[in-house]
């Protein structure tokens, strides 16, 4: 019987050996895609988690796509890091571009230097995480403050009703990390520096949206815009004051 030659082994060997290369490795498909949108805001923001950035996009898209207006910034807020670093950032939709990267202050009663209980339930003293759209700006007694409309029942759409608003706090700085090893808590605010106040309100101010994070298992399970649900969402939006800029 005639034997197979060598060369005949070695172009066979070869011939297998492309196959498996120009195939994409099963890691690669595993690999989560993020979207354009996500992809160019995350350049402006190394520091930037992308996976809470593309939660962010999704919620909102989902929200847009489903009877909400849509927005020209998005304030994204990751509360899974410390008071002491940087987790809140303010994006242009329409450049693409970040507008500030800021300290941000949770609920006393959410945790010290690192929150992990939120609320939704007045009295609390805790933050709240999910999608909310900013409403209007006045003047209160901490300055000008703007007050927001929480889009998730159960999770934050109480925030009108318990006064969760953005404002400027003497607490918010690095002056107070370095005495208290830690930034101020608010009663469930999301607080910022008196020094950018002004500017994140009025960025953020008629209808931009704002994306607050935390990887609660209940909540990332069952929020209808991050599994986008079409007719929960639909449901939720037009009794909210939810008209864009």
């Amino acid at each position: 019987m005639h034997k197979p030659s060598r060369r005949r082994h070695t172009t066979s060997f070869i011939f297998s050996l492309m196959l498996l290369l120009s195939v994409p490795s099963l890691a690669a498909d595993k690999a989560p895609m993020l979207s354009p949108l996500t992809e160019d805001l995350a350049i402006q923001a190394p520091n930037m988690n992308r996976a809470v950035l593309d939660k962010a996009i999704s919620a909102m898209r989902c929200a847009v796509n489903h009877g909400a207006d849509q927005a020209d910034r998005l304030a994204v807020i990751d509360f899974s890091l410390p008071s002491t670093e940087p987790r809140l950032w303010i994006f242009d939709l329409n450049s693409r571009s970040l507008i500030l990267e800021e300290l941000v202050a949770h609920g006393r009663n959410s945790g010290d230097n690192v929150a992990t209980k939120f609320s939704n339930e007045e009295g609390s003293h805790q933050s709240s995480i999910g999608l909310f759209r900013a409403s209007e700006s006045y003047i209160g007694r901490h300055g000008y403050s703007l007050r927001m409309d929480g889009l998730e029942p159960g999770i934050n759409d109480r925030a009108r009703e318990r006064a969760i608003v953005i404002h400027g706090a003497d607490y918010v700085n690095n002056q107070w990390i370095k005495r208290h090893g830690r930034i101020g808590r608010s009663h469930g605010c999301p607080a910022v520096s008196r020094d950018v106040a002004d500017q994140v309100v009025d960025t953020l101010k008629d209808g931009q949206f704002v994306f607050s994070y935390y990887p609660d298992d209940h909540w990332l399970a069952t929020s209808p815009y991050l599994n986008c649900q079409p007719k929960r969402v639909a449901a939720i939006l037009p009794p909210i004051n939810n008209k864009g800029s």
